[in-house]
């Protein structure tokens, strides 16, 4: 992990960075039941599973969400933190076996109301699979300091 300070201004829209992988596993499956206490069929259960379309068990949406956050760690701000995300949606089902990256992108800048001092960056993070297809999508919004003048 590594520190880096990015002021706001320095943001630049349309740049990427993409996450190194981290595949899937029965006990990611498992630990995140356990930790949850999401042991709905779909996820648990491999009989149930095969009656599905994709016919094997799907991940939890919000255990790719949390894994797929926490690819995108690797990089620390300190003049920034995080103001939550927005627009979560689960795009395709992830299944054990499957691997995941994240692509970040700049997608916004604006001015933060409440803190005239710094801005809002917003950073489309796009789970995607081995196949490239984006299984995940959220806007993670930052605020982050503006350069003193």
């Amino acid at each position: 992990m590594s520190e880096q300070i990015i002021h706001f201004e320095e943001y630049q829209l349309g740049s990427v960075r993409l996450t190194t992988g981290r595949t899937i596993t029965e006990t990611d499956f498992v630990v995140h039941a356990g930790h949850t206490g999401d042991f709905f069929p779909h996820h648990m259960d491999a009989e149930f599973a095969k009656t599905l379309p994709g016919g094997q068990r799907i991940a939890h949406g919000t255990m790719i969400f949390s894994i797929g956050v926490g690819l995108t760690a690797s990089l620390i701000n300190p003049v920034a933190f995080s103001y939550g995300y927005d627009r979560l949606r689960f795009v395709r089902p992830v299944h054990i076996g499957d691997t995941i990256r994240t692509r970040v992108t700049i997608a916004a800048k604006d001015d933060d109301p409440k803190r005239p001092a710094s801005g809002r960056v917003t950073e489309r993070c796009e789970v995607i699979n081995q196949r490239d297809e984006v299984v995940l999508a959220a806007d993670h919004i930052l605020i982050v300091e503006r350069k003193k003048t």
